[in-house]
């Protein structure tokens, strides 16, 4: 008893560093230091994200963005697996892309708040509760709580900044995203008449040959080149627009360009002679366009794709469009068979990534548009509007 007592008076005597307690006080302190630096890692590697997402006009998304985006696929994917009309799932997934840029905001805010936190915990005397409490009225700016004194001050001071310019930012973010989907939504609207609702390429060439008017298609190609141009710009820089869906469940803008892609494909094999030049141009920028969104969705794409090299769709249902379209009229300067090695080095350069891109959101299932693991739905065929006239009865 008296030698423990002797021991505990030694130990009293000794220096600052070595008296009672003062070993788990200076780990503490420590801790809150290491805490201080993983708070400056949050606070930038946030930043760096906002900046890639919000402010840099190109197809590079931070790791936050993907992972978010790599969730969102995955949990309305897995939501949509039980309803069984595509009406529903298309309702649901109309949800999608607003949901997303919601989580991204609030996926922000929380880590700046905790990194904010983090670096305010050493000069709080490691109460975490007043760091999460300061952090978030800084951040906020609420201004409920502070505290005096120089560090902490400059912190709120830069956590207030950072919530305000994120909250301007995403709101001078939203009319670029909408200017874009409306710039896509307009062409894909107008398609409608001339390829139906879901469109499909072959449907669009015999719908041109029956009212007479094939050689608008040169202008019809020359429009859809532009937007590829536009979509390419759009779509690698800002990744969510994909996510946005169109305002009819059966209208999509990957079907509708995989649509038009196939006529001209159809249009230059079958006709080469007389297909317009601008149908090559069109191709030449769908492909390049599609390639490189889907790369930006990470999507696999063979980026120099043979010729002669497979593809999903069959010689049977190109042979059965073509002579459908031989019923019509359509102009023919060669054969379903003679044709077909052409059509195919068309379709072979932009088949995957169009097949990946509807698959992933979803698209209506259209014809010639490949598989959807999100439902099963046999193809919709566009449904041609009646011919009426003053003067015919209607059966």
């Amino acid at each position: 008893m008296q030698r423990s007592e002797t021991t505990r008076a030694r130990r009293a005597r000794l220096p600052w560093p070595l008296a009672p307690g003062t070993c788990r006080q200076g780990r503490w302190q420590l801790a809150e230091w290491i805490g201080f630096g993983i708070g400056i890692v949050v606070v930038l590697g946030t930043g760096s994200s906002i900046l890639h997402t919000l402010l840099l006009p190109r197809g590079e998304s931070s790791l936050l963005s993907r992972l978010l985006a790599r969730l969102s696929y995955r949990l309305f994917a897995a939501c949509s697996r039980p309803i069984r009309s595509y009406g529903g799932t298309d309702r649901l997934l109309a949800l999608q892309g607003p949901v997303f840029l919601l989580a991204e905001l609030v996926s922000w805010l929380t880590l700046l708040g905790f990194g904010f936190a983090l670096i305010l915990l050493p000069y709080l005397d490691g109460h975490v509760g007043n760091a999460i409490r300061e952090s978030g009225s800084s951040l906020l700016t609420l201004g409920f709580q502070a505290t005096d004194s120089a560090a902490p001050t400059a912190v709120d001071l830069a956590a207030g900044v950072a919530g305000f310019g994120v909250i301007t930012l995403l709101i001078a973010y939203l009319p670029t995203i909408y200017g874009a989907f409306n710039r896509r939504e307009e062409a894909v609207t107008l398609l409608e008449s001339r390829a139906g609702d879901p469109p499909w390429g072959p449907e669009l060439l015999a719908r041109q040959q029956l009212v007479f008017v094939v050689d608008q298609l040169a202008a019809l190609y020359a429009i859809w080149e532009q937007w590829a141009a536009d979509v390419a710009e759009t779509h690698t820089s800002y990744p969510v627009l994909v996510m946005f869906r169109s305002p009819h469940p059966l209208r999509s803008w990957i079907v509708a360009h995989l649509a038009v892609l196939d006529a001209a494909a159809i249009h230059l094999a079958v006709s080469p002679e007389s297909a317009p030049h601008e149908a090559r141009l069109c191709l030449r920028m769908g492909f390049t366009t599609l390639r490189g969104v889907a790369e930006t969705l990470a999507l696999e794409v063979n980026e120099n794709p043979r010729p002669d090299d497979p593809i999903e769709l069959t010689y049977d249902e190109f042979a059965q469009a073509v002579e459908d379209l031989r019923d019509y009229g359509f102009p023919m300067e060669r054969s379903a068979e003679e044709a077909w090695p052409h059509f195919k080095g068309w379709r072979v350069n932009y088949e995957r990534a169009a097949y990946g891109i509807a698959d992933l959101v979803a698209a209506p299932p259209a014809p010639w548009s490949g598989p959807r693991h999100h439902f099963d739905a046999a193809p919709l065929y566009p449904r041609r509007p009646p011919h009426r006239e003053p003067t015919r009865s209607e059966s």
